[in-house]
């Protein structure tokens, strides 16, 4: 963590060791973990069972900064809401809300910016600026269900960012917002998505989470993930698959394997072919993404067509799929695009 202490960060535990470090009793950091994490007060001045003087003290060497939304945007399609936050430091994140029939699902990003290169997303374009900390990753759901009033029952960390490039943030993270005494959300009602970075797989299966992960697949063999994302060079896709084997060994968690059909790249019925002798004895389920367009990419759609004859083909083979339904595609709706037209237009404000 950072040398500012942002206390929305620290576990129950570690907040009475700071209180008593202040000359208070113990019990207050339960309250004050109850205030920023149940009702997510963003002043000090609204913890009302704290004496004044806690409170200022508290004001005075814990600070909390709150990110500010500089810009949203509703799909006038389907009501998905796309929100940038400005950072303390500047720095600018994206953050997406779902309104699903199951229940509304919050899309949160873990890191500002990626260095993880894969060729068809935006958030990676400009590399990896820095990594999120656990009180940034809650503070996009905490604004997100003070913004829209709307209740959240599931989080997808799949934002800009790698979340297991931020492992211990991401861990401290799904702890406290799954913590009964704060937010109390579900763990199985959590999805983290990660690129395939397979010794943090390994040792995310030994942390006896209910969360669900899914791995960015994208290519049904080395040669062709290697062309899209450069975490194949250094992980082949037979120590992802191990991998994948051993977390659900260890949780008992069905994995789900994102898949971004990306026209004449990895949507041939071979490739579907290929998937489904990979993907074989998995207990799992696949997700296919027609890939958004990035106009910094030469990468074009599948046609619908192919989308659906790839779709026919795993099931098929009985494999558990779906084509993930499109949600704000009228609003900068895929990964880093909207941080990404932000930025450009600030260097455009400058160059003037």
């Amino acid at each position: 963590m950072s040398e500012y202490q942002d206390l929305r960060s620290l576990y129950v535990e570690e907040l009475k060791e700071l209180v008593r470090e202040l000359g208070e009793k113990p019990f207050k950091a339960s309250q004050i973990y109850d205030w920023l994490h149940k009702k997510q007060v963003s002043d000090y001045g609204e913890m009302t069972n704290l004496s004044r003087q806690l409170r200022e003290k508290l004001a005075g060497e814990y600070p909390l900064y709150n990110m500010e939304a500089v810009q949203v945007q509703t799909s006038k399609i389907d009501g998905t809401k796309k929100f940038l936050f400005r950072l303390r430091d500047g720095y600018v994140i994206e953050s997406v809300w779902m309104k699903y029939q199951h229940g509304n699902s919050v899309c949160i990003s873990s890191q500002v910016g990626c260095r993880m290169g894969c060729r068809f997303c935006a958030s990676t374009i400009g590399g990896l600026t820095r990594n999120l900390e656990p009180a940034e990753m809650l503070g996009q759901i905490y604004q997100i269900r003070e913004l829209t009033g709307e209740k959240i029952s599931n989080v997808v960390v799949m934002g800009t960012g790698e979340p297991l490039d931020n492992y211990d943030a991401l861990i401290r993270f799904i702890r406290i917002l799954t913590d009964d005494k704060g937010f109390g959300l579900s763990q199985r009602n959590i999805t983290v998505s990660t690129c395939g970075i397979v010794p943090m797989i390994h040792r995310l299966a030994l942390e006896e989470l209910s969360i669900t992960l899914a791995i960015s697949l994208h290519a049904p063999n080395d040669e062709k993930r290697k062309r899209l994302m450069p975490i194949a060079n250094k992980y082949s896709i037979g120590e992802l698959m191990d991998g994948c084997r051993e977390y659900f060994r260890k949780t008992g968690r069905r994995l789900t394997f994102e898949y971004s059909l990306v026209g004449g790249e990895n949507d041939s019925q071979k490739d579907a072919d290929e998937l489904a002798a990979l993907l074989k004895g998995h207990n799992c389920h696949v997700n296919l993404i027609p890939v958004n367009p990035v106009k910094e990419r030469n990468f074009v759609q599948s046609d619908k067509k192919v989308v659906e004859k790839f779709k026919n083909k795993l099931e098929k083979y009985g494999i558990n799929v779906t084509i993930r339904r499109e949600m704000g595609r009228d609003i900068d709706g895929a990964c880093g695009q909207l941080r990404r037209s932000y930025l450009d237009n600030l260097k455009q404000e400058r160059k003037k």
